[in-house]
């Protein structure tokens, strides 16, 4: 199957597809390609981009404007920074003292530290709210 963009005399736009390139030219000169706006069987094919399969894998993320991901780096950060200046860093001991807080038994502050995958789930199972920390942000060494 191939896809055209086409246009009628009266400039309306429309698309039709087609099992080939002379099914199109065919149907056209039997003037059975028609607008479906008003009729007309003046139509013509419109200058496309091909539809071209790319190596990415399917699913990636689309390209980001650099203006906006440098925004978003600050941004993290800053929230690291904000984290790290004012909140007390327990380590490992970060699952055990997040529900320490909750339950009351330890002081009510902000936190924090490491938790392994399963110790982060049960704390989010038992309605204990916690967040990833940003990573710190890459040294410019480490930047291609």
């Amino acid at each position: 199957m191939i896809k055209y963009a086409l246009q009628c005399d009266a400039a309306h736009g429309f698309e039709g597809w087609f099992g080939s390139s002379s099914d199109y030219d065919e149907q056209s000169a039997r003037g059975l390609v028609e607008c479906p706006v008003c009729g007309s069987r003046g139509v013509s094919k419109q200058i496309m981009a091909p539809a071209v399969r790319g190596t990415k894998a399917q699913g990636t993320a689309p390209a980001v404007d650099p203006k906006m991901r440098e925004m978003m780096m600050s941004a993290m950060g800053e929230v690291r920074r904000h984290v790290e200046e004012n909140f007390d860093n327990v380590g490992d001991a970060f699952a055990k003292e997040a529900r320490a807080i909750h339950e009351g038994k330890s002081e009510e502050r902000g936190i924090y530290g490491e938790a392994t995958p399963a110790e982060a789930k049960a704390l989010i199972e038992d309605g204990i709210k916690v967040a990833p920390l940003p990573p710190p942000a890459p040294k410019k060494t480490e930047i291609n």
